[in-house]
């Protein structure tokens, strides 16, 4: 019997729509996330972004809004994603373990006062857990985008971190709302530091 793909389609913006509906709960921890990039950037810090194959592309693509632009003309932001220099990931997982390979840039580049906006749509990912533990051992402020109830990562934060956790089980449905909630942090980023204007 032929796969009925328009109705398969469907299904998947209907399932889309509940979750983004049923994500409203995370406006709190969102304006939390927003409040400690806005203070690390406003004392001279830097946001770090880390995380595992589609969530090491979001990574990217937050970094990218960050040091460009959002919606708004302004001044470039400190931030760099983790995930992009093969370089450093090869030789780390090769001469070490792949579970470290954020854990070396931490140790390298993170100073006390920056952020680490780590995502893991599971919470169990090895390297996205040794990058908080390193993270907080180098006293910096951790911003978590996961689902799946957190997973292990959920236990390594401390009441000073911010924890943002999609309530799905689903890696695609996940990764969309985390799309959602990168774009809620930047704004919120640029509307705090440079107000509201014009977008786009």
């Amino acid at each position: 019997m032929p796969v009925d793909l328009e109705s398969r389609v469907r299904g998947h913006f209907t399932e889309h729509a509940r979750l983004v509906e049923a994500s409203r709960e995370l406006a709190g921890p969102i304006a939390r996330g927003v409040a400690a990039i806005v203070e690390a950037l406003r004392t001279g810090g830097k946001v770090l972004a880390c995380g595992n194959g589609g969530s090491a592309a979001d990574a990217q693509h937050f970094a990218a809004e960050l040091v460009n632009r959002f919606r708004v003309e302004r001044e470039p932001l400190a931030a760099l994603a983790l995930t992009t220099d093969s370089s450093i990931l090869t030789s780390v997982g090769n001469d070490y373990s792949y579970d470290l390979v954020f854990d070396k840039q931490i140790r390298a580049l993170g100073r006390p006062g920056d952020v680490l906006v780590a995502l893991s749509t599971s919470g169990n990912s090895g390297s996205i857990v040794e990058a908080i533990r390193r993270a907080a051992e180098r006293g910096l402020r951790i911003v978590a985008v996961t689902g799946n109830r957190g997973g292990r990562l959920r236990e390594l934060l401390s009441p000073d971190d911010v924890y943002i956790c999609v309530p799905d089980a689903v890696t695609a449905r996940i990764q969309e709302v985390h799309i959602l909630v990168l774009h809620c942090l930047c704004d919120g980023i640029d509307t705090t530091l440079f107000g509201e204007q014009d977008q786009r």
